[in-house]
């Protein structure tokens, strides 16, 4: 059994072969997220949603906004399940609020709502966004 202050790592770097394609699309991170939880035990369908929302909110973020994604990794800890998702930007994502309807930039607010804590490192090459969704296990 882990303690709280234990966790469970993997990351992969975009230059890994994952499925077919050498970039990690939204529906390939789902699929290493969905993977990963699956090991861990029955989890709330709920708390497996959320964390597959924003795997595919940060992955789809880092396509659009970013260059792609450089390097993906999950992290397990006793109450915890974190996402990181890194790119070439070193702009920080940003949350504008709109005045008028039009398609596009939910996915950054979703991310904010969904998760127990969302921490952006910067760096002169890019930035990798690290986000955790509160698991009962």
């Amino acid at each position: 059994m882990n303690s709280p202050s234990e966790t469970r790592s993997r990351t992969w770097d975009a230059a890994e072969r994952v499925g077919t394609s050498p970039l990690l699309t939204p529906a390939q991170a789902r699929q290493l997220v969905r993977r990963t939880v699956t090991a861990l035990g029955p989890l709330r369908a709920s708390q497996v949603d959320d964390l597959l929302l924003v795997t595919s909110e940060l992955v789809t973020n880092a396509h659009r906004h970013g260059g792609g994604v450089t390097s993906f990794g999950i992290a397990v800890g006793c109450d915890r399940v974190t996402v990181s998702v890194a790119d070439s930007s070193g702009e920080p994502p940003r949350h504008e609020l709109r005045e008028e309807l039009r398609p596009g930039g939910f996915g950054w607010p979703i991310v904010l709502r969904l998760c127990r804590e969302v921490t952006v490192d910067t760096r002169p090459d890019g930035k990798t966004v690290h986000a955790a969704v509160t698991v009962d296990r």
